[in-house]
Protein backbone atom coordinates (compact mmCIF):
# COMPACT_ATOMS: atom_id res chain seq x y z
CA UNK A 1 0.00 0.00 0.00
CA UNK A 2 2.82 2.23 0.68
CA UNK A 3 4.23 1.39 -2.96
CA UNK A 4 0.88 2.97 -4.39
CA UNK A 5 0.59 6.45 -2.35
CA UNK A 6 4.24 7.17 -3.25
CA UNK A 7 3.55 6.86 -6.54
CA UNK A 8 0.02 8.76 -6.41
CA UNK A 9 1.50 11.54 -4.34
CA UNK A 10 4.78 11.84 -7.15
CA UNK A 11 2.58 11.65 -9.85
CA UNK A 12 -0.01 14.41 -8.90
CA UNK A 13 3.15 16.53 -8.14
CA UNK A 14 4.62 15.44 -11.91
CA UNK A 15 1.11 16.37 -13.57
CA UNK A 16 0.65 19.73 -12.11
CA UNK A 17 4.38 20.42 -12.80
CA UNK A 18 3.12 19.39 -16.42
CA UNK A 19 0.68 21.30 -16.25
CA UNK A 20 2.61 24.72 -15.48
CA UNK A 21 5.15 23.77 -17.64
CA UNK A 22 3.01 23.65 -20.52
CA UNK A 23 1.17 26.28 -20.10
CA UNK A 24 4.36 28.55 -19.58
CA UNK A 25 6.09 27.57 -23.26
CA UNK A 26 2.44 28.25 -24.59
CA UNK A 27 2.07 31.36 -23.03
CA UNK A 28 6.32 32.25 -24.33
CA UNK A 29 6.38 30.10 -27.11
CA UNK A 30 2.83 29.81 -29.21
CA UNK A 31 1.01 27.15 -30.36
CA UNK A 32 2.43 26.58 -33.81
CA UNK A 33 4.61 23.98 -32.63
CA UNK A 34 4.18 22.05 -29.38
CA UNK A 35 6.83 23.53 -27.59
CA UNK A 36 5.75 22.49 -23.96
CA UNK A 37 5.27 18.73 -24.18
CA UNK A 38 8.65 19.17 -26.54
CA UNK A 39 10.46 20.67 -23.56
CA UNK A 40 8.67 18.71 -20.77
CA UNK A 41 10.00 15.24 -22.29
CA UNK A 42 13.61 16.49 -22.88
CA UNK A 43 13.85 17.90 -19.33
CA UNK A 44 12.04 14.89 -17.69
CA UNK A 45 14.81 12.79 -19.76
CA UNK A 46 17.23 14.44 -18.08
CA UNK A 47 16.00 14.37 -14.63
CA UNK A 48 15.24 10.74 -15.19
CA UNK A 49 18.95 10.02 -16.22
CA UNK A 50 20.17 12.10 -13.19
CA UNK A 51 17.54 9.79 -10.64
CA UNK A 52 18.48 6.88 -12.19
CA UNK A 53 22.06 7.26 -12.05
CA UNK A 54 22.26 8.85 -8.99
CA UNK A 55 20.26 5.61 -7.07
CA UNK A 56 21.90 3.03 -9.27
CA UNK A 57 25.30 4.07 -8.04
CA UNK A 58 25.00 6.59 -5.29
CA UNK A 59 22.11 4.91 -2.64
CA UNK A 60 21.37 1.67 -0.66
CA UNK A 61 18.89 -0.55 -2.47
CA UNK A 62 16.71 -0.43 0.64
CA UNK A 63 16.91 3.56 1.08
CA UNK A 64 16.97 3.90 -2.64
CA UNK A 65 13.34 1.80 -3.65
CA UNK A 66 10.64 4.21 -1.90
CA UNK A 67 12.76 7.31 -3.50
CA UNK A 68 12.59 5.79 -6.66
CA UNK A 69 9.02 5.05 -6.47
CA UNK A 70 7.92 8.91 -5.28
CA UNK A 71 10.61 10.29 -8.36
CA UNK A 72 10.75 8.14 -11.13
CA UNK A 73 7.61 6.28 -11.00
CA UNK A 74 5.27 8.79 -9.31
CA UNK A 75 6.70 12.63 -10.09
CA UNK A 76 8.10 11.90 -13.86
CA UNK A 77 5.61 9.66 -15.13
CA UNK A 78 3.15 12.28 -14.10
CA UNK A 79 5.37 14.92 -15.92
CA UNK A 80 6.23 12.67 -18.92
CA UNK A 81 6.36 8.67 -19.45
CA UNK A 82 8.54 9.59 -22.03
CA UNK A 83 10.73 9.84 -19.23
CA UNK A 84 10.16 5.99 -18.63
CA UNK A 85 10.26 5.17 -22.10
CA UNK A 86 13.78 6.49 -22.95
CA UNK A 87 15.10 4.88 -19.85
CA UNK A 88 13.65 1.63 -20.71
CA UNK A 89 15.36 1.96 -24.03
CA UNK A 90 18.55 2.86 -22.11
CA UNK A 91 18.22 0.17 -20.03
CA UNK A 92 18.07 -2.42 -23.15
CA UNK A 93 20.99 -0.75 -24.85
CA UNK A 94 23.46 -0.72 -21.79
CA UNK A 95 22.64 -4.47 -21.54
CA UNK A 96 23.69 -4.76 -25.13
CA UNK A 97 20.10 -5.67 -26.18
CA UNK A 98 20.52 -3.59 -29.25
CA UNK A 99 17.65 -5.53 -31.52
CA UNK A 100 15.42 -5.34 -28.52
CA UNK A 101 16.26 -1.80 -27.84
CA UNK A 102 15.22 -0.46 -31.85
CA UNK A 103 12.25 -2.91 -31.44
CA UNK A 104 11.20 -1.18 -28.49
CA UNK A 105 11.26 1.75 -30.02
CA UNK A 106 10.28 1.69 -33.38
CA UNK A 107 7.66 -0.57 -32.16
CA UNK A 108 6.49 2.13 -29.30
CA UNK A 109 6.26 4.61 -31.95
CA UNK A 110 4.97 3.37 -34.74
CA UNK A 111 1.91 1.33 -32.67
CA UNK A 112 1.18 4.05 -30.45
CA UNK A 113 0.80 6.51 -33.59
CA UNK A 114 -1.55 3.92 -34.93
CA UNK A 115 -3.72 3.66 -32.13
CA UNK A 116 -3.72 6.92 -32.01
CA UNK A 117 -5.23 7.39 -35.75
CA UNK A 118 -7.34 4.02 -35.16
CA UNK A 119 -8.96 5.69 -31.93
CA UNK A 120 -9.66 8.74 -33.83
CA UNK A 121 -11.33 7.06 -37.04
CA UNK A 122 -13.78 4.48 -34.54
CA UNK A 123 -15.00 8.25 -33.15
CA UNK A 124 -15.04 9.95 -36.09
CA UNK A 125 -16.72 6.59 -37.83
CA UNK A 126 -19.36 6.27 -34.73
CA UNK A 127 -20.43 10.00 -35.21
Amino acid sequence: MKAYLLVFVGAGFGGMLRHGANTAATRALGMEFPWGIFLINITGCFVMGLIAGWLAFRTQYGWSQDVRLLLTTGMLGGYTTFSAFSLDFATLWERGAHLNAIVYVLGSVVLSLVAVFLGLTIVRLAS
